[in-house]
């Protein structure tokens, strides 16, 4: 079939040309465009932390799952909150925050004079301010945090001290920025890079072919899923998966496919031919491969999180794109021009890698040992991401930002007590008259600081109220404690705010993952068995790919859990915990971009087997021919990740550390070491596929082998 299309498209050279011009033309017109309809409402329906807070965001145009500013005050050790000099620069404050940011609702111990606002010792203070979100910043309140911040500067409190906290302050001064720009300046500087490994590639202007496919697949998923946007709910993070792994499997694609025809043309075989046999041999694990990709991305639809089925829905249109580019444009650009671009040719591929021929030899050579090597070193990295430990989507606010009034505000509520657990509030909503109440019952319980519930109006709409709870810090259990004691207070008492909305999304996401492994398990087996005609092949190439997952999990896990290597790279401590959704995109990233290289090194060493009849053959020519261009491959995402993690935003900096290990991880410690090392092991057994399951599959069965190991 793929051999037919390309064959297709080399009759129809300008018309197929012209298509994808065309399309990624209207792309790079509507990429702007696409990043506005994408969506930023990241909802858990059905669930009380979501629903509470719809309902406070419309009742009240704040609060719910937006973070308030937190304005912290330090009183001078000859003052108290209750001299009069003290309590006048309180009502100051409150009147300036009032002033600077119309109809947001505010809580101080000024206004309520509860001691949940006060520290243990009376010396720190602070001020919640919940800002109506502002369009396009998730949320978030950046420009009202400035305002604050400017308007509560000149307030004089004799010896003592205000600065301007919260997740929108600290944002702002870690120098985090969003948009589209960003995301596309990140791919950009990924293409620069690409271009460097690509020239080391090809020694000849051919490292221009993949970046043409890349940028072609990237407008041109862009103009699609704008085009979704219309049907349906599709979050920005899909932007971002356009960019990076747009480029990541494009490039990939190209690169298989190109240095199959260089080796085509080595061997003598020139024109279409050369064209249609690498289409028939490297298209086939390119369409394998993307299909693949695929696959671990639509999975997401099977998580009841609407923005995460849109994210699945749209991101599964990158690969095939990719695919569809690769064994149509990709073709004719090779037999039209191709010829003229490998210039200058100081590189022959009539031949393996020597390096790599020679590693793979030393690999089967020592084939148990490797194996052993290598399960350890996984092992171990996944017993450790078995002791991660998920935080709130905003993640752990000391990370944000390591200098500036807002950290100085941070640390000043940390060491007095009051603790972080300030600048995410618990938010119970409660019918008007049973608020107080409330607050005696709650105060009280195991992980809270402190629950005031203030009577001004902004804190009252329609018959309903609103009380604060101040965690300690220890979000999911305070918010159970806190629902337990909520729900038993009455039918109409319900609990909102960023933690609880993080606990539902956690427990919604993380309850039917396994299912969407099992899922994703599954479906990769088949599709790779049928590419195989294996049974034993898929099965290693799946357990092998969640391994190299996990492993990136528990590098996550050391890095910034528990801070090994994160302030010495980049002056940031252990967070403690991870952000709620960082596991999850780090599995949909990489299980496909990872799969890549399993498909194209096993479709090789099938290839080799069919040729020669021997395992460990196949296993080391299989290796000395694609060794070179899967480690180009991955160090050209793994390049494009170091780039990621230099951008200012702390979850920036996990997830290219998550990405970037498991990369890492895969390209080595997996495709050089363990695929070759176990392949070698299993001998015959690799190639079996009984007749039964090859009717099923539609391909041709291989024998039962008479030995495991045939060499």
């Amino acid at each position: 079939m793929l051999v037919q299309l390309t064959r297709f498209s080399l009759r129809h050279r300008k018309t197929v040309v012209v298509f994808w011009l065309l399309l990624t033309a209207f792309g790079v017109f509507g990429s702007g465009k696409a990043f506005n309809a994408f969506s930023q409402q990241y909802s858990v329906p059905g669930r009380e932390g979501y629903e509470t807070n719809a309902v406070i965001t419309r009742s009240f145009g704040n609060g719910g799952n937006s973070a308030p500013i937190v304005t912290v005050i330090d009183i001078a050790a000859h003052e108290s909150v209750h001299t009069p000099r003290v309590r006048a620069a309180l009502e100051q404050i409150d009147s300036h925050i009032a002033a600077a940011v119309p109809r947001a609702r505010t809580a101080s111990y000024a206004a309520t004079g509860s001691p949940a606002f006060l520290s243990a010792d009376g010396g720190t203070t602070f001020v919640l301010t919940y800002a109506p979100p502002e369009p396009g910043h998730f949320g978030q309140s950046p420009a009202a945090a400035r305002r604050v911040a400017s308007a509560v500067g000149g307030v004089e409190l004799a010896g003592g001290s205000v600065h301007v906290t919260g997740f929108d302050a600290l944002n702002a001064s870690s120098g985090q920025k969003g948009g589209g720009l960003g995301i596309l300046a990140e791919a950009i500087l990924g293409g620069v890079g690409a271009l460097v490994v690509l020239a080391f590639v090809f020694a000849s202007l051919l490292a221009f072919v993949p970046l043409l496919v890349g940028l072609c697949s990237i407008m041109t998923s862009f103009l699609l899923v704008w085009g979704l946007t219309s049907f349906m709910s599709i979050s920005g993070i899909v932007g971002f998966l356009i960019a990076l792994v747009g480029l990541g499997v494009a490039i990939d694609y190209s690169l298989l496919i190109v240095v199959r025809w260089r080796e085509e043309l080595a061997h003598g075989h020139d024109g279409e031919q050369a064209v249609e046999r690498a289409i028939a041999s490297a298209g086939r694990a390119v369409f394998f491969s993307g299909t693949t990709v695929a696959v671990g991305l639509l999975s997401l639809v099977v998580l009841p999180v609407p923005f995460l089925r849109g994210v699945g829905v749209g991101s599964m249109l990158i690969p095939l794109v990719s695919v569809a580019i690769a064994v149509t444009l990709l073709p004719v650009l090779l037999a039209s021009i191709g010829s003229r671009l490998d210039w200058p040719h100081v590189r022959s591929d009539d031949r393996a890698s020597r390096f790599w021929t020679r590693w793979a030899h030393i690999v089967v050579r020592h084939r148990r040992i490797a194996a052993t090597a290598g399960v350890a070193l996984l092992g171990a990295l996944t017993f450790a991401a078995t002791g991660l430990h998920l935080d709130t989507d905003n993640g752990d606010p000391n990370t944000l930002s390591q200098r500036g009034p807002a950290k100085v505000g941070l640390d000043r509520l940390e060491a007095s007590g009051i603790g972080d657990g300030a600048l995410t509030p618990i938010e119970i909503l409660t019918p008007n008259g049973t608020a107080r109440t409330l607050v005696s019952r709650v105060k009280d319980t195991p992980g809270v600081v402190g629950a005031a519930a203030p009577s001004g109006a902004a804190w009252h709409r329609g018959g309903l109220a609103l009380v604060d709870v101040i965690p300690n810090g220890e979000g999911g259990s305070t918010v159970n404690a806190v629902r337990t004691i909520a729900h038993e207070s009455g039918a109409g008492v319900r609990v909102g705010g960023i933690v609880a909305q993080s606990s539902d999304f956690i427990s919604a996401v993380y309850g039917g993952f396994p299912l969407m492994i099992a899922l994703v398990a599954v479906l990769t087996f088949v599709l790779l068995a049928r590419a195989f005609r294996s049974l034993l092949l898929p099965l290693k190439a799946v357990l092998l790919n969640v391994l190299s997952i996990a492993a990136a999990w528990g590098v996550v896990m050391l890095v910034w859990q528990n801070g090994y290597g994160s302030h010495l790279l980049w002056g940031i401590g252990a967070a403690g915990a991870i952000p709620s959704w960082l596991p999850l995109m780090v599995f949909a990233f990489l299980f496909g971009l990872s799969m890549d290289y399993e498909v194209f090194i096993l479709a090789r060493m099938r290839e080799e087997y069919d040729s020669t009849g021997s395992t460990d053959t196949a296993v080391v020519n299989g290796i000395g021919r694609t060794g070179r261009l899967v480690t180009s491959a991955s160090l050209i995402l793994f390049l494009g990740f170091v780039a990621m993690s230099s951008a200012p935003s702390t979850q920036t900096k996990m997830i290219a550390t998550g990405l970037g290990a498991g990369i890492l991880f895969d390209a080595t410690v997996i495709r050089a070491l363990l695929v070759p090392a176990v392949v070698s092991l299993f001998g015959r057994w690799n190639w079996w596929l009984p007749p039964a399951p090859a009717r099923l599959l539609r391909v041709e069965a291989s024998p039962r082998p008479l030995l495991a190991d045939d060499d």
